[in-house]
């Protein structure tokens, strides 16, 4: 269990810290409150690529990675649906670095138009080398529309289509950065070996004159309950045919979620799982199968995808998922086959900590 302790900014910036005594290093992680789902429509893709942008100068730092590599760290970040989320790691001792940093392009980015086409070049090469120039690329471009029909998590967070980000404007991107990202819709989590008055008076120092903008407040409908099946046949010049079952599930905080998560492994971890014995050792119906699921905050998807060996029929790899996904649901998990699942991913966990 990870210990931390917590206050808030009169702005509304919540801030989490957690002393770690065992690592020269610190890491400074900042969440905004915005995705994919909090996008307009007739703009999609604006999540993501502000994830660049955060990277391309501020209001008074040119460039934020130098400062951060010549004080011995590194930094990344990723957007989802849901979130988006920036972190920092470095020497504890460049701590103040990070929140110069972050606290700049909190405040304000520089807004060129420079850094504005730069970005939007590299989001676009990556529409076009991650969804649409390699094999299954867009699978989830096709898939999100047909599960999802007035939810926003109908399209990837990549966006809907490239023209989206063609033609985001300079004002377009002002109005999305004033919009969602604040101190009171982020959330900081500092860890590394220091104190909790050393991080409340960094926080003050730095974030504590930045404004407040206004919370994210959504307000998004439910999707409604899916009363048929729906099937979409695309045909693309791939290495092997493949099959995509999709089904919803609960969100990330109901117990269905935990649920379907085991029940994936149980149909797919590793070479002795239920698929991998049956379809593909025994069968020899797929090159390769695999059971996931989505970790959405919202209603998420559990997802049956494989590739079929040459000479196999539609009708015959998904007869026999069905039939699997029959056995799971109509029959007790042995105790064994439980235990051994749950092992995996306790161990799994285990070695992801270590690291």
């Amino acid at each position: 269990m990870i210990t931390f302790e917590k206050f808030t900014l009169k702005n509304g910036l919540r801030v989490l810290f957690h002393k770690d005594e065992t690592t020269p290093l610190a890491v400074v992680n900042i969440l905004y409150n915005v995705g994919a789902r909090d996008e307009n429509p007739d703009k999609t893709g604006f999540a993501h690529l502000f994830e660049h942008l955060m990277f391309g100068g501020s209001k008074n730092i040119e460039s934020f990675d130098n400062p951060l590599q010549l004080a011995g760290g590194e930094c990344n970040a990723f957007t989802n649906n849901d979130i988006t989320n920036y972190y920092d790691i470095l020497p504890v001792q460049n701590l103040e670095t990070a929140f110069w940093l972050e606290s700049d392009r909190m405040l304000e980015l520089a807004f060129t138009p420079k850094s504005l086409e730069v970005q939007r070049n590299v989001v676009i090469e990556e529409f076009k080398q991650r969804y649409l120039n390699q094999p299954y690329g867009d699978v989830w471009l096709l898939l999100r529309p047909l599960v999802y029909k007035t939810h926003p998590y109908q399209w990837a967070t990549i966006g809907k289509e490239i023209s989206h980000i063609e033609n985001a404007t300079m004002e377009d991107v002002k109005s999305f950065f004033y919009k969602y990202y604040a101190p009171d819709n982020a959330v900081l989590v500092v860890g590394g070996n220091t104190t909790l008055e050393n991080i409340k008076s960094l926080s003050e120092k730095w974030f504590g004159d930045i404004p407040s903008r206004g919370a994210n407040q959504r307000n998004l409908k439910p999707e409604p309950a899916q009363q048929e099946e729906r099937e979409l046949k695309v045909e693309r010049d791939v290495p092997a045919d493949a099959v995509y079952m999709v089904f919803r599930m609960g969100e990330r905080m109901h117990p269905d979620h935990y649920t379907g998560d085991l029940a994936s492994d149980i149909l797919s971890r590793g070479k002795s799982s239920r698929l991998y014995e049956e379809l593909i050792t025994k069968k020899q119906l797929f090159t390769s199968i695999s059971a996931y699921i989505s970790g959405g905050w919202e209603d998420g998807l559990f997802v049956v995808s494989g590739n079929l060996n040459k000479g196999v029929s539609y009708e015959d790899a998904k007869n026999a998922i069905w039939l699997e996904l029959t056995k799971i649901s109509d029959h007790a998990i042995e105790k064994n086959e439980l235990i051994k699942v749950k092992n995996k991913f306790k161990t799994a966990k285990v070695f992801l900590n270590k690291v």
